[in-house]
């Protein structure tokens, strides 16, 4: 097994559609497809939610089916109402805070075995990990690509060159 081969995924898809609802995204791909934003904001998003069936929501992801694998390391969190720094739209801020007053704060309720800014660590590690393995080679692609950009401005200049020599004899 080389350092740069794929990961395959143990799960059947049959079974874990008919445990979760629908099979689980590969979290690999959607690194590619969305962003690595988006996964750190996914793993961060999850919050109580009695109302679905594993028992919790997804604010980057709305009704996921993807129960909370992480939450004995982050905890319980929950949607509260609370002053935020960020920006919501269709709101003025408070004219003496400067804050947002928004409904859509995540609030830790019962802590988890990691602290908030601990768990936001691993989480950026786990979320550089995904990348990688969705495109390993990537890393080869990005030192080998000033050596093709040489090659072709210096293949572009010889092309030039010999144009200039070749059509010398006709103007």
């Amino acid at each position: 097994m080389a350092y740069n081969d794929q990961m395959h995924n143990a799960m059947d898809s049959g079974n874990a559609e008919s445990w979760f609802g629908a099979p689980p995204p590969d979290l690999t791909l959607e690194a590619r497809l969305r962003g690595t934003d988006w996964i750190y904001s996914y793993l961060l998003g999850f919050y109580k939610d009695p109302s679905r069936p594993t028992g919790v929501n997804n604010t980057v992801f709305d009704l996921v089916a993807m129960p909370n694998v992480l939450e004995p390391l982050q905890g319980v969190q929950e949607l509260v109402c609370a002053e935020t720094d960020h920006p919501v739209e269709g709101q003025e801020p408070d004219a003496l805070s400067g804050k947002y007053q928004s409904c859509n704060v995540l609030q830790v309720t019962e802590p988890g075995r990691l602290e908030p800014a601990e768990f936001e660590e691993a989480m950026y590690d786990l979320t550089n990990f995904l990348a990688y393995v969705g495109e390993p080679s990537k890393l080869q692609a990005q030192a080998l690509a000033p050596k093709v950009l040489i090659f072709i401005f210096i293949f572009g200049v010889i092309a030039y060159l010999l144009k200039r020599e070749y059509w010398r004899d006709i103007h």
